[in-house]
């Protein structure tokens, strides 16, 4: 999963997604270093918070650019 990318592209921290998605920092941590993924019924929600769309989570897709 893309989640690192799109969260660097959104210009979010690893603590503005974890606030966001109403987990703990490790949570994200784990996310971004694909040690873990998240769960199906997080994944709308991570999408929306992201900008994305599922898809281009799992890589049918590029980030949007950088602001």
């Amino acid at each position: 999963m893309k989640i690192r990318e799109f969260r660097e592209a959104a210009g979010m921290t690893m603590t503005d997604l974890a606030g966001r998605m109403g987990v703990n920092i490790s949570t994200v941590y784990r996310w971004d270093t694909g040690e873990d993924i998240p769960s199906a019924a997080r994944l709308p929600l991570l999408a929306d918070v992201l900008g994305c769309s599922i898809d281009q989570l799992y890589g049918r897709g590029s980030p949007p650019a950088a602001s």
